[in-house]
C-alpha cells in the first residue's frame, strides 16, 4: 500500500463511521484506476463524446474491437459500435425535441469506448465516478497563496451500456459502489440477474436464461421429457446449455440423456462420435442445441451420413434462428427443427436518421470519420496522418446506403429503448420531486442514484418497436422470442415458418407444425413410455424420467403412479387394477352338485328311518320289537333321524338360527345313536360278565335304567353345547380367505357359520368317544351267542362306522387348502354322517323290519330264558373260546 493510501486509510479511522465505506471506495479507485501505465495505454485513441445537457447520461459502446497484445483497441466496429452509438444519439435528439418528455430539461451525454475489453472498460468507467470522489484540497495553494480553482467534474446520473456481458459485469461492480444505475442494451448473461451482486444493473434485453426457459417450454409443450443437449465449446454454447440444465432441474419433469460439448477444434471423426453418443440413448430424440453455424451444419451432415434422417428432433437457439446457411444441403435432416429468435424490429426513423449522416452534419461523433473511411474504403486527409498509397481519397460526397451496404444492426432497437427507459424514469422522478417546476429543481440536484433506480424499475412504456418496455424485480426485460419451424414437406414454400411466440410464456400453434415427411403427429422423446392400466412405475435410480412398468399382481391395486397397495380383506381389485370392488358372497346352493348328493341320501335315510319307526310303532307289541328293546330302539332311531336331518341345516343358508341348530344337532344325533348303542352293548357285556361269576343279574339292566343311562350320556353332549352357546353365541361370518385363489377374479367370500374345523371336530369328539367305547364293548362281547343278544350286529355296525369315519378324516382335512373347501368338507361331513346312520339303520333294524313285514311267522314268542340259563350259555361260550383251533366241547356244569 502506498503512503497516500495509508494516509487515506488512517483518515478513514479518524472520520465518522458513515464515511468509512466511502473512503475505502476511494482507496480502491486510486489503486486500480491510476496504476502505472493504465491511462497511457490509450495511445492515440480519441477520448470520449461530450454532449452538454442539464442532466448527463453515460454511455459505453464497443467502438473498436479488442486490440492485439499490448494494444487496448483494434479496428473500428461499424455495426456493433457506430450503429449503436448513433442509436443513442438519435434517441437523445428525439427526447430533447419531445415537449412532453422532460420538458425544459435537456439530456446530455458522456460516451466512452470500451474497445470490447473488460479491463479497458473498467478504466474508462472511472470517468463516471470522478465527480463522486471527494478530494481534500485544503493543503494545496497557488503561488500567490490563493486556493486553486479546480473545475468540478461532470456528473452522470446513469449509464447506458455496456454491450458484452463480461464488460457489463466489470463496470457494474464499480457503478454499484457509487450507486449509479446502469441499463444495458445487449448483455444477456444470466449472472447479471443476481441483484445481491449487481443491484444497480438493469437491461432491456432478455437474459439467456429466458431463451433457455423458452426452449424448455417448447420441450414441455411437445410432451418430451428425455432430451440431450449439444453445445459449442465457449461462453455462448456452454452458458446456454448450463442455463437450460439449471432451469430444467428447477422445473423438474425433464431428464438429460446426454450433455455433449463440441470442441473448438474438433478432430477428425469427432462428429461421428457425437452422433454415436446421442444414439446410445436413442429414445432421447429431442436435441437442445446451442452451437455455432458451422457446428450445426456438421452435426446435420453427420446425422445424414449415418442414415438418421428424421430421427433427431432439434430445438435450436438463436444462433440457428431462421438462418439458411446451417441447413444448406441438409434440409431433409433439418426438417421439423424448432428454432428460436429474439423478437426484433427495424426502426424506420433510425434508418432515415443514420443514412442522412455525413461528415458535415455529424461532427459530434468523434469516431464517425474512422467509420467513414472503413465503410467507403477511402482515406480522409487529416493533419498529422500520412496518406496511404493505393487507397482513394474520401470526397465527403459519399452517402450511406447509396455508396455502401447498409443494414440496421439488430440491437439498435434496444439501445433506443434503454435511453428512453432512463428518460422516462427521470421524467417520473421530476414529476414527483419537482411538481410544476420548469427545469431541474434542488431536489434533483444532484440526482440520487438509488432513487433513480427505483423509478427505472417502475417504467412501463411502449418502446421503439411498439412493444412494452419494463423490468422485473431483477432488472431484466421480458423475454420476447419468435418460434420457427423448418418445414419441407406439404408446403408451397419450404423454409422457416413462424409457429408461435414466447413472451414470459409460450404461445404455440400446434396445428401449424409438421414433422419429418409432413407428419402432423408430434414425435415422442421420452425415456419410458406410459405404463398400462394396473401397472406402477418403478423408477430408475438417478433418472427420474425413466422407469420400468410393474404389474400390480395378486390382490393389489394401483394406489398411485408409483406404488401398489393391497385391497381390503373383503375386496378384490378391478380388472384394470385402478381400485377395489366388493368380493362376491357365495354359499352352498341347493342346486349345487355338492348339495344334491347329500340331500338325496338324507331324504332316502329319513324315509327309511320313518318307515322303520312306523313299523316299530305298528308292531310295537310283537316279540321282535320287544326283544330289540323298544325304549332304546326308539331313542336310537331318533338319533339316526337327526343325523339325516342335520344335512339340511348344513346346506341351508347360514343365519343365526341355522347356526344354532347346526351346533345343537350336529353332534346330538350321533350322540343319541351311540349313547343308545353303548348302553345296549354295555348291558350285554355286563350281563354275560356277571354270569361268569354269579347267577344274580347285574344292576341297571332294566329298560328304565337303560334310558336313564342313555339320557345321562346325551345330557353331557347337551351341556357342552349350551356352554358353547353361552361362551360364544352362534352367528354367521363371511370367510374371505377360504376362496382366495391367486387370480382375484375367482375370489369369493363364503357365508358360513362361526364353526371352524376345530370347533366342528370338538362338537363331534364326544360322539367319537361314545363310538369308540361302543366299539370296544362290541369287541369284548363278540363271543356271546347270537341267539342271546344283538352284540354282533352292533359290533359290525361299529366296525363299519369306524371305517367310514377313518375315511372321513383325510378327506376332510386334506382339502383344507382347496378353494372348494367349504363344498368338499360340507359334502364329506354330511355324506359320512348319512353313511354311518345308514349302517346303523341297515344292520340293526332293516333285518328286523324285513322279518316283521315279510316273515311274520317268525315274529313269535320264544321260550323265555332265565338269567341262570343265560349265565350257563355265557360260561359255555367262554370255554369254547379257550380251545385251540376254535374247537369246542360242551362240558356239563356240575354246579347244578
Amino acid at each position: 500500500m502506498t503512503s497516500e493510501a495509508r494516509s487515506s486509510h488512517w483518515l478513514c479511522w479518524l472520520t465518522s463511521p458513515s464515511r468509512y465505506r466511502t473512503c475505502l471506495q476511494l482507496i480502491w479507485v486510486l489503486l486500480v484506476g491510476f496504476s502505472p501505465g493504465s491511462w497511457a495505454q490509450q495511445g492515440n485513441q480519441p477520448g470520449s463524446i461530450k454532449i452538454e445537457g442539464d442532466i448527463k447520461l453515460g454511455g459505453l459502446f464497443p467502438m473498436h474491437s479488442r486490440g492485439p497484445a499490448g494494444v487496448p483497441c483494434g479496428e473500428i466496429k461499424r455495426e456493433k459500435g457506430i450503429h449503436r452509438l448513433e442509436a443513442m444519439l438519435y434517441a437523445l435528439d428525439q427526447i430533447n425535441s419531445d415537449p412532453d418528455l422532460l420538458p425544459n430539461i435537456t439530456l446530455g451525454a458522456r460516451i466512452l469506448d470500451t474497445c470490447s475489453r473488460d479491463t479497458y472498460a473498467l478504466e474508462q468507467s472511472l470517468t463516471f465516478v470522478q465527480a463522486l470522489i471527494q478530494k481534500d484540497n485544503s493543503d494545496v495553494r497557488c503561488s500567490n497563496g490563493e486556493p486553486p480553482i479546480i473545475p468540478k467534474p461532470e456528473r452522470v446520473v446513469g449509464v447506458i451500456g455496456a454491450s458484452g456481458s463480461s464488460v457489463s459485469i466489470m463496470v457494474a461492480n464499480v457503478l454499484r459502489l457509487f450507486a449509479i444505475p446502469q441499463i444495458s442494451y445487449a448483455s444477456t448473461a444470466p449472472e447479471l440477474s443476481d441483484k445481491s451482486r449487481y443491484e444497480f444493473f438493469s437491461r432491456v434485453v432478455p437474459p439467456d436464461s429466458y431463451q433457455a426457459q423458452a426452449m424448455l417450454d417448447i420441450v414441455k409443450a411437445m410432451g418430451w421429457n428425455y432430451v440431450s443437449t449439444l453445445a459449442s465449446e465457449g461462453n455462448y454454447g456452454e452458458s446456454g446449455v448450463d442455463a437450460f440444465l439449471q432451469i430444467s432441474r428447477e422445473a423438474g419433469g425433464i431428464c438429460i440423456a446426454q450433455s455433449i460439448k463440441i470442441p473448438r477444434e474438433p478432430r477428425p471423426g469427432e462428429f461421428e462420435k457425437i452422433i454415436k453418443r446421442l444414439m446410445e440413448t436413442s429414445n432421447a430424440r429431442g436435441v437442445i442445441i446451442f452451437a455455432s453455424e458451422d457446428d450445426i451444419k456438421r452435426v446435420l451432415q453427420t446425422a445424414k451420413s449415418a442414415n438418421l434422417t428424421g430421427h433427431f428432433l432439434f430445438v435450436g437457439s438463436d444462433s440457428w434462428g431462421a438462418k439458411s446457411s446451417p441447413i444448406q444441403d441438409q434440409e431433409d435432416v433439418a426438417e421439423g427443427a424448432v428454432t428460436i429468435l429474439p423478437k426484433r424490429a427495424s426502426i424506420d426513423g433510425f434508418d432515415q436518421y443514420f443514412t442522412s449522416r455525413s461528415l458535415e452534419n455529424n461532427r459530434r461523433n468523434i469516431w464517425f470519420a474512422e467509420f467513414w473511411e472503413d465503410d467507403f474504403k477511402c482515406k480522409l486527409t487529416r493533419p498529422g496522418i500520412k496518406y496511404e498509397l493505393g487507397r482513394r481519397k474520401c470526397t465527403g460526397e459519399e452517402r450511406i446506403a447509396q455508396h455502401s451496404q447498409y443494414e440496421q444492426e439488430g440491437k439498435v432497437q434496444f439501445v433506443i429503448d434503454a435511453v428512453y427507459a432512463m428518460a422516462y424514469a427521470l421524467h417520473s422522478m421530476h414529476m414527483d420531486l419537482c411538481p410544476g417546476y420548469m427545469g431541474v429543481c434542488d431536489k434533483m440536484d444532484p440526482v440520487e442514484g438509488r432513487d433513480l433506480l427505483h423509478y427505472i424499475r417502475a417504467v412501463n412504456f411502449n418502446g421503439s418497436a411498439g412493444t412494452g418496455v419494463m423490468f422485473n424485480e431483477n432488472g431484466d426485460a421480458p423475454g420476447r422470442y419468435d418460434i420457427f419451424q423448418y418445414q419441407l414437406s406439404n408446403v408451397s414454400n419450404p423454409g422457416y415458418k413462424v409457429i408461435g411466440q414466447w413472451t414470459n410464456h409460450l404461445r404455440l400453434n400446434p396445428e401449424e407444425m409438421q414433422w419429418s415427411g409432413g407428419d402432423r403427429k408430434v414425435p415422442e422423446s421420452v425415456c419410458s413410455f406410459p405404463c398400462e392400466s394396473g401397472e406402477r412405475k418403478k423408477m430408475v435410480k438417478g433418472v427420474p424420467c425413466c422407469w420400468h412398468c410393474e404389474f400390480c399382481d395378486g390382490y393389489q391395486y394401483l394406489l398411485d403412479e408409483f406404488s401398489c397397495d393391497m385391497c381390503p380383506f373383503n375386496m378384490r381389485p378391478f380388472k384394470n387394477r385402478t381400485g377395489c370392488r366388493e368380493t362376491p358372497i357365495i354359499k352352498l346352493e341347493w342346486s349345487s352338485p355338492w348339495a344334491i348328493i347329500p340331500v338325496f341320501l338324507a331324504i332316502l335315510g329319513i324315509l327309511a328311518t320313518s318307515g322303520v319307526i312306523v313299523t316299530f310303532i305298528r308292531f310295537n307289541d310283537t316279540p321282535i320289537v320287544r326283544a330289540s328293546g323298544r325304549e332304546l330302539s326308539y331313542v336310537l332311531l331318533t338319533g339316526i333321524f337327526l343325523i339325516y336331518l342335520i344335512t339340511f341345516f348344513m346346506i341351508a343358508e347360514p343365519s343365526t338360527g341355522v347356526c344354532a341348530l347346526r351346533r345343537l344337532l350336529l353332534g346330538l344325533g350321533m350322540c343319541i345313536s351311540y349313547s343308545a348303542m353303548l348302553t345296549k352293548t354295555n348291558r350285554i357285556y355286563r350281563i354275560f360278565e356277571q354270569g361268569k361269576v354269579a347267577v344274580s343279574p347285574p344292576k341297571f339292566i332294566s329298560p328304565g335304567s337303560q334310558l336313564i343311562i342313555t339320557f345321562i350320556l346325551i345330557g353331557v353332549q347337551l351341556l357342552g353345547v349350551f356352554v358353547w352357546f353361552g361362551v360364544s353365541p352362534p352367528h354367521t361370518i363371511i370367510d374371505y380367505e377360504e376362496q382366495k385363489p391367486p387370480n382375484p377374479e375367482f375370489a369369493r367370500g363364503v357365508l358360513k357359520c362361526d364353526m371352524g374345523d376345530l370347533s366342528l371336530i370338538l362338537c363331534l369328539s364326544y360322539s367319537f368317544v361314545l363310538m369308540i367305547t361302543c366299539t370296544v364293548y362290541a369287541i369284548k362281547s363278540r363271543g356271546v351267542p347270537e341267539n342271546f343278544n344283538e352284540a354282533k350286529p352292533i359290533g359290525f355296525t361299529m366296525y363299519t362306522t369306524c371305517i367310514v369315519w377313518l375315511a372321513f378324516v383325510p378327506i376332510f382335512f386334506g382339502t383344507a387348502q382347496s378353494t372348494e373347501k367349504m363344498f368338499i368338507q360340507t359334502t364329506t361331513l354330511t355324506v359320512s354322517m348319512s353313511l354311518s346312520a345308514t349302517v346303523s339303520l341297515g344292520m340293526l333294524y332293516i333285518p328286523k323290519v324285513y322279518v316283521i313285514v315279510f316273515h311274520p311267522e317268525q315274529n313269535v314268542q320264544k321260550r323265555k330264558r332265565s338269567f341262570k340259563s343265560v349265565a350257563t350259555a355265557a360260561t359255555v361260550s367262554i370255554k369254547s373260546l379257550d380251545k385251540p383251533n376254535g374247537e369246542s366241547k360242551i362240558v356239563p356244569d356240575r354246579s347244578q
